[in-house]
């Protein structure tokens, strides 16, 4: 007589699960548990469960799905500490993320298309795709000439694309790289800015900076924009250029017109890529100019040799706080008159 076999659990039901941590490091365990068990109810807090550690025993409660999500987050985490990589609230934070998107949400089966994580390496860090979405990102930026990565703030979209610059760059795939942006101003007015073209500049390319002072150290960007090795641009000074063996980044391209967008596309050479990022939401132009950035996801989708990725609210990596800000920003987009949004 055959028998039936048992029943499987529902990702719902509640279990507990206990974990040994190895080695017995009590200075390990305790950078993972963190000051007063931060790090322990800050995992507790996001992941829906319950956690009792004493040593390197660590007792996990909750729904299924979490606490198999939990334990694998743990052992991950852990396996780091114990290779001496930092843990602080924001490198969890981003490990949580990846176990949200990752193992929790295994209502739906996974994608066989989604390749394992794509490390990115440059000189000083390494960097790891968060998603699926982050993954497809990178993988497109690699197999197209031109990527568009569109999506809310907080998605890695400028980010990623500075360490993938950086490793071309590294690996001498490309001759230099190009950061590139419109200098629009986001609501104020700013007024004369002294100085030279950079100092003037500056304050616009900001965020691309500070990405590459993590990725390559500061000295090292300031002697490669001596040498023309990393160059940083206007948009309206582009035109009239034809860019080969460059890696050129146009971040916070919402902000360009139909025009400056068609200009930009026709400037790349031989030898080149391109990734063009912007959040299609803050949109900084005159009232009743068109974004060149919606206008080119409109028109150039599915154009061969060009790629675009998407993010949504669930690919923010930042504090969860601007997640919920994003959300209840949309939200309240969605419900609003046509009168609320024209003022």
């Amino acid at each position: 007589m055959n028998s039936k076999p048992p029943p499987q659990p529902s990702p719902r039901q509640l279990t507990q699960q206990s974990l040994t941590l190895e080695p017995d490091d009590a200075r390990q365990l305790a950078t993972l548990c963190g000051h007063l068990d931060s790090h322990l109810r800050q995992i507790e807090q996001r992941l829906g469960v319950s956690i009792n550690a004493r040593g390197n025993l660590l007792r996990i409660s909750g729904p299924v799905v979490n606490v198999a999500a939990t334990e694998q987050l743990l052992i991950r985490v852990y396996t780091e500490v114990c290779q001496g990589v930092a843990l602080s609230p924001e490198s969890l934070h981003l490990h949580l993320h990846e176990a949200e998107l990752g193992n929790l949400i295994q209502s739906s089966s996974p994608d066989p298309s989604i390749e394992p994580n794509q490390i990115i390496r440059t000189k000083r860090i390494s960097v790891k795709p968060r998603g699926e979405n982050q993954q497809a990102y990178v993988r497109t930026i690699k197999e197209f000439d031109i990527t568009f990565g569109i999506g809310p703030a907080g998605t890695g979209k400028t980010y990623l694309a500075v360490a993938c610059g950086v490793e071309a760059l590294l690996e001498e795939r490309v001759r230099r790289i190009m950061l590139v942006r419109p200098a629009v101003e986001a609501g104020e007015k700013l007024g004369f800015l002294p100085g030279d073209l950079s100092q003037k500049i500056d304050p616009y390319l900001r965020p691309l900076y500070d990405a590459l002072y993590e990725m390559l150290g500061f000295e090292t960007v300031s002697k490669y924009i001596e040498r023309n090795i990393i160059e940083v641009a206007p948009l309206a000074f582009m035109r009239g250029r034809t860019l080969n063996n460059a890696f050129i980044i146009l971040d916070e391209a919402q902000n360009t017109t139909r025009e400056q967008m068609k200009m930009f596309l026709t400037r790349i050479g031989f030898g080149s890529t391109a990734v063009i990022t912007g959040d299609a939401t803050q949109i900084d132009l005159p009232r009743g100019s068109p974004s060149g950035l919606t206008h080119a996801s409109n028109i150039l989708d599915g154009v061969e040799g060009l790629g675009f990725t998407y993010f949504g609210n669930k690919d923010v990596v930042r504090h969860p706080l601007v997640q919920r800000i994003v959300e209840a920003y949309d939200i309240a987009e969605n419900n609003a008159t046509p009168l609320d949004k024209s003022q």
